[in-house]
């Protein structure tokens, strides 16, 4: 089957199974509470040393809309990049990181400011360092590491430049 090849009908259910089975309850165990305190913490501070606005999504399970639409990771990221206006920043600097428990994988998406200056190639970097974290059961430690890597990146190409209004919640969503 070529890469562009649509998924066999086996595969699309195997994948809303997959979907279906990741409970918000496997995503509170995840990402408990202290953990996302952690991460709302790591991005304001973050936020101190760049223009760049953040925001962190973590979702649970794709809804089923999406699967049966075969909407792909990279897709639902630029989708809630949209719904959360992250795009919306006076610097068009927003910057998202999408997590999906279900695949266990990570989108990061960026505006176009940001995409102009870092390459993607920093950007996959930074979500496979994750992704593997996460294949040994660390989101915790793996998330943290993670928006220090963004936020080092970040301070490099878009340094802070005096007091500047939060323009994005910097709590994580979980949805």
């Amino acid at each position: 089957m070529s890469p562009s090849a649509p998924p066999s009908m086996g595969a699309r259910i195997a994948r809303i199974w997959r979907h279906w089975r990741s409970t918000a309850a496997k995503g509170r165990r995840a990402f408990a509470p202290q953990t996302l305190d952690s991460i709302g913490k790591a991005i304001a501070a973050g936020e101190q040393t760049h223009r760049s606005e953040l925001r962190l999504i973590v979702e649970h399970g794709m809804p089923f809309d999406a699967l049966w639409a075969d909407m792909g990771m990279r897709e639902r990221a630029i989708a809630l990049f949209a719904e959360y206006g992250i795009w919306d920043t006076e610097d068009n600097c927003g910057v998202l990181i999408y997590i999906n428990l279900a695949e266990r994988k990570v989108e990061i998406v960026t505006d176009r400011n940001v995409g102009r200056k870092i390459d993607n190639i920093v950007w996959n970097r930074v979500c496979a360092s994750m992704t593997q974290g996460f294949a040994r059961g660390e989101f915790h430690v793996a998330t943290l590491a993670a928006l220090e890597q963004v936020n080092k990146v970040l301070s490099q190409h878009f340094p802070a430049n005096g007091a500047r209004a939060n323009e994005l919640p910097d709590s994580p969503v979980v949805i």
